[in-house]
């Protein structure tokens, strides 16, 4: 039995657009929620279940109703994500746009109410211009710190901003680890970036951060599943990397500076995990917001460092754009002035790494802090750096890649003055205009303040070096900056403290005197006398400062060296046995180093090779691994979804059977409740308890029912006949008091009825009176004017029949007109359709013409070519027949030295005298060969020699030997009987070989043609006579043995067959 209407999808939506129709939008949602969160949902098609979730998504969107969609989808995507994934995409998307144009239009009527409000408070509405404050306006600016518009924007724009913020959180959530929806879940988390930086919504989108890491967490824990997504999959991590650049852009963008270096991070581990090597495009913008985040935390030497791949990485796309390696799209657009301010930027970037580290730490021991050493480490790991960056470092590389020469001028002049000819009496004339040109950049006004740091490093660290004591007055002139630049005496004093508290600098302050005392102590620590070697430094070399002279500390430090170099310059020159023994030592340690260096190189190639075998079979091994794990895998998802699919197909039977049962006992149950209803209408109504109706059958119902209905039916009977009895006696009664009162009541009616009879003719009389008076008197009054109606209506009609004449004259010439120009218009379509019609056939008579010219043409050069090749046919006719009589006269030499040599054999063997010949590997002759042991062998050869010996004998009548020593000939298949030889092959066509042929033509009485020398003729046998050597062709000798030596010789025809191919016409010339 099909389910209750209201269950239907289509009946579910038909009441929802009615109660809607009502203005019952609230009961619509209900409706239409229960509907889909109900388990009937899940067994029914989705092509009718999704308009009932776009109607529910739109409603909740229209009421705000956020927990209630969010349920509804859920549901829904647990019932179609196992067999529409699209649907999902579809309701989603129409949810996120749904919300996104609620914003919209609040943000519009926001706009409207705020200019409404602006309107009504100009100035023309202000009774009092000098009390334009009421008191309404100093209450609510005393409590409150908003301005209307604040007030505004928070009353209309941010619930449905709460909204949307909350959609995109729940399609997030629907959408994570699903391999199917991920391209959906990208696009969404790209709009939801978008949706932050547009209403500058920092809050979100740091929550949005980390609930899309959350994600990435939970995809990894749970790769497993069924349907999750693979962050080894190429493309995957390619959206995923997507996604963090648009978050990383996003948080720059409003500043989030801890989410921005988060977001660094996550695209670090992704790019660590991807195996496709990322656009450079992406690492461009990558390394350009790392270093706008070091710049913000005040880590000028990882940005430095960040810039410094910057630049090379814009260098490198440069070179590869313009060498074709790489396309245009792929790479960061880049142009010379680019380049320039990027040199620039890497430069100053890098000298404005403060020498003393600025940062606040626990003092000198901070570099052995494990926490900084650990974070200085992620740090190189971001920027993709093999080893820490330090500022000598970066300046050396700077340097390599010729930096100097593309940087601006300024900055070209700052490096020279800071590094190479810093002098401290006079940094404050030559740096003043530097920093003047720099200041008045925007973006490099920004790096004035770690300069600084390093121009009074430079200066303290080389006072020291000269000064024992100076005036705090003479620092200060000697660091004056150019104005807004200038730094106070606070500034100088807490830098100084600051070198001290890291090791950098050794100096004491003498507030009563204004004196700086350098330590001039020789047993002091070298650690301030050394630049560069503090642990707060950030400066790792001591070669980058300008030493004038050595503190005393150095020198007492130095003394032993000093003195041991002083020695060995002395013994070197006194003692020459000492340079000699050095000399030996250094000439046998080459030796030995050549004599080793073979065995050395061999035990390096040999490692080499071991190592590169261990690779190879730790990659075999691993790709071994990494197939039997993607087996292993493949097996246990297909495992997986088989048991999910007997599971699901075990579930759906259950349900169905459920579902079936539930259905039947409801419709028993709602069959019993109709029928208890029906016997408890009534006075006579049966109390029967609803709840216990297991106990109760349809047929005790009706036999209930039939009593019940029986006494009804008598009940109704006694009542209707009392109920009449009582009727007639009471009319009875009524009818004899009736008939007392009648007289009296018809004369009462009579008088009436004569009175308001005559009050209406009186009035009617009147009426009529007073009605004609009044018009008598109108037509007196219309006669007066009757002449001029008269005259008017003369004139106007005189005047309107001229005007219709005069309209009709009008348009009959129109009339005539309009004929003549149809008249025209008809002759002249006439005369262009006779001239097209005579075009076309002159077209066509040309085309013939010239197709019959065409063809007559065609036939002249087919003629031409016939001609042509009947010549060159000719022509190669007559080479062929050249040719073959070149080869008859060959073959005729051949047979005559083959005649000539088995004379001379003949001659030998009836001598007797054996033939000494050099041993050769000749083939021996077919006859004389030992038969093989194989099944038929031999037979055909048995019945030859027989049939041999049974005819006749040959010319010479002599029999060979059995075994001579002659060359082993092979004999021609010509010479073999047809009955004796071998099976004949099965040619194709069923067509007669050229040597039947020959043959027959042999027997019909004509000279067989020439044998054409092929290549598939076998080589003769080679032999090493005394006399000059002739070629033995077996076939030759065979053919003279048979007598056809005293063939004459006759020029030869052509054959047909086995030479160049002829076509049919040509065959019979």
């Amino acid at each position: 039995m099909p389910p209750p209407p209201h269950q239907k999808p289509e009946n579910v939506l038909k009441r929802a657009h009615e109660l809607i129709g009502v203005n019952q939008a609230p009961a619509a949602l209900t409706i239409v929620h229960d509907h889909i969160t109900s388990k009937r949902s899940r067994n029914v098609p989705i092509a009718s279940l999704e308009p009932v979730m776009l109607l529910l998504v739109e409603l909740s969107v229209e009421q705000k109703k956020g927990k209630v969609a969010k349920d509804a989808l859920y549901s829904y995507k647990n019932i179609a994500q196992n067999t529409n994934v699209a649907t999902i995409e579809l309701v989603l998307k129409k949810f996120i746009e749904l919300a996104v144009e609620k914003v919209t239009v609040a943000q519009q009527k926001a706009d409207e109410v705020q200019s409404s409000l602006e309107a009504t408070t100009t100035t023309t509405s202000v009774d009092d211009l000098e009390a334009s404050e009421t008191p309404e306006s100093i209450l609510l600016a005393t409590v409150s710190s908003e301005q209307s518009r604040d007030r505004t924007d928070r009353a209309i724009i941010t619930p449905w901003l709460k909204f949307l913020w909350e959609a995109y959180r729940t399609v997030l959530d629907i959408l994570r680890n699903n391999a199917r929806l991920e391209i959906l879940y990208q696009s969404t988390a790209m709009q939801a970036f978008e949706f932050c930086l547009k209403h500058a919504r920092k809050t979100e989108f740091r929550r949005l951060c980390e609930l899309l890491r959350n994600h990435v967490q939970t995809a990894a824990k749970y790769s497993s599943q069924m349907h999750a997504i693979n962050l080894n999959d190429p493309d995957t991590l390619q959206r995923h990397l997507e996604t963090r650049f648009q978050q990383l852009n996003v948080a720059v963008e409003l500043e989030l500076w801890q989410e921005a270096f988060r977001s660094v991070e996550d695209i670090h581990t992704l790019l660590n995990l991807s195996k496709r090597p990322p656009k450079n495009v992406m690492m461009a913008n990558y390394y350009e917001k790392l270093t706008r985040i070091f710049l913000v935390g005040e880590n000028y030497l990882f940005h430095a460092a960040a810039y410094s791949r910057y630049y090379n990485l814009l260098r490198q796309s440069a070179a590869m754009v313009a060498s074709g390696q790489s396309k245009k799209a792929d790479n960061p657009p880049i142009n010379e002035a680019d380049l320039q301010t990027a040199a620039s930027f890497v430069l100053l970037s890098a000298l404005s790494i403060p020498v003393i580290s600025t940062s606040r730490s626990r003092g000198a021991m901070v570099d052995f802090d494990e926490a900084r050493k650990n974070k200085n480490s992620r740090l190189t790991h971001l920027l993709k750096m093999t080893q820490a960056p330090t500022r000598a470092l970066l300046l050396r590389d700077a340097l390599s890649k010729s930096l100097l020469k593309r940087a601006r001028p300024e900055i070209r002049d700052l490096y020279n003055i800071l590094e190479v000819d810093f002098h401290p009496l006079s940094i404050v004339k030559k740096i003043s205009p530097i920093l003047t040109k720099i200041g008045d950049d925007p973006q490099m006004k920004q790096y004035i303040p770690p300069l600084q740091q390093v121009i009074l490093t430079r200066l303290f660290q080389q006072l020291s070096q000269v000064y024992e004591t100076v005036d705090l007055s003479f620092v200060e002139s000697l660091a004056e900056f150019p104005e807004p630049f200038q730094i106070d005496r606070g500034t100088v004093e807490k830098f100084i403290m600051n070198g001290n508290k890291k090791g950098d600098l050794s100096i004491r302050m003498d507030h009563a005197t204004g004196v700086l005392s350098f330590d001039t102590d020789v047993f002091s620590s070298s650690k301030a006398g050394h630049p560069g070697s503090a642990a707060g430094s950030a400066e790792s070399e001591t070669g980058s400062v300008q030493r004038l002279q050595s503190t005393p500390s150095e020198i007492v430090r130095s003394q032993l060296t000093r003195l041991a170099k002083c020695l060995h310059t002395t013994c070197f020159y006194i003692d020459p046995t000492y340079n000699e023994a050095r000399i030996k030592a250094r000439e046998a340690a080459l030796v030995r180093a050549k004599a080793g260096a073979e065995e050395e190189h061999r035990e390096l190639l040999a490692r080499k090779d071991i190592i590169q075998k261990r690779k190879d079979e730790a990659s075999e091994l691993q790709a071994k691994k990494d197939k039997e794990k993607a087996r292993q895998k493949r097996l246990q998802e297909q495992a997986l979804a088989e048991a999910e699919e007997r599971r699901l197909a075990q579930e759906q039977k259950e349900r169905e059977e459920k579902r079936l049962r539930d259905e039947r006992d409801r419709v028993r149950k709602e069959e019993l409740k109709k029928q208890i209803a029906d016997l408890k209408i009534g006075p006579n109504a049966i109390d029967i308890d609803i709840e216990n109706l297991d106990d109760l059958d349809s047929n005790r119902l009706r036999a209930m029912k039939l009593a019940q209905l029986e006494r009804e039916k008598n009940d109704v009977n006694e009542k209707l006949r009392i109920t009449g009895k009582r009727i007639d006696h009471l009319e009875r009664a009524f009818r004899r008091e009736e008939v007392k009162k009648l007289p009296e009541d018809y004369e009462k009616q009579r008088k009436r009825d004569l009175a308001a009879y005559e009050k209406t003719k009186e009035e009617t009389l009147i009426e009529a009176k007073k009605k004609h008076k009044e018009s008598v008197e109108l037509k007196r009054r219309l006669e007066r004017l009757f002449p001029q109606y008269e005259i008017f209506r003369k004139s106007l009609h005189d005047r309107r029949r001229d005007e219709f004449e005069k309209r009709q004259r009008d348009a009959e010439r129109e009339l005539e007109k309009q004929i003549a120009q149809r008249k025209k218009e008809y002759r002249d379509r006439k005369i262009r359709e006779k001239r097209e019609r005579e075009e076309k056939e002159r077209a066509l008579r040309e085309a013939e013409e010239r197709a019959a010219k065409e063809k007559e043409e065609k036939e002249k050069r087919e003629e031409l070519r016939r001609a042509e090749f009947a010549k060159i046919k000719e022509q190669k006719e007559k080479e062929r027949q050249e040719t073959l009589e070149k080869a008859a006269l060959q073959a005729r030499r051949e047979e005559e030295a083959m005649q000539r040599r088995k004379e001379e054999k003949e001659k030998e063997r009836l001598a007797g005298v054996p033939r000494r010949d050099v041993p050769t590997m000749e083939r021996t002759d077919s006859n004389q060969r030992r038969p093989l042991n194989l099944p038929g062998a031999g037979k055909w050869r048995e019945r030859d020699a027989s049939r041999t010996a049974a005819g006749a004998a040959p010319a010479d009548n002599v029999v060979p030997p059995a075994r001579i020593a002659s060359p082993m000939e092979r004999t021609n298949s010509n010479d073999r009987p047809a009955a004796g030889g071998p099976p004949r092959l099965n040619l194709a066509g069923n067509k007669p070989s050229w040597r039947e042929r020959e043959a027959a033509r042999a027997a019909s009485g004509g000279a067989p043609a020439p044998k054409e020398i092929s290549r598939d003729t076998a080589p003769p046998p080679r032999t090493m006579p005394e006399r000059p050597r002739v070629i033995d062709r077996p076939d030759r000798s065979d053919r003279i043995d048979r007598g056809d030596n005293n063939t004459p010789a006759e020029p030869l025809k052509p054959s047909g067959a086995g030479g160049k191919w002829l076509p049919p016409h040509m065959r019979n010339k």
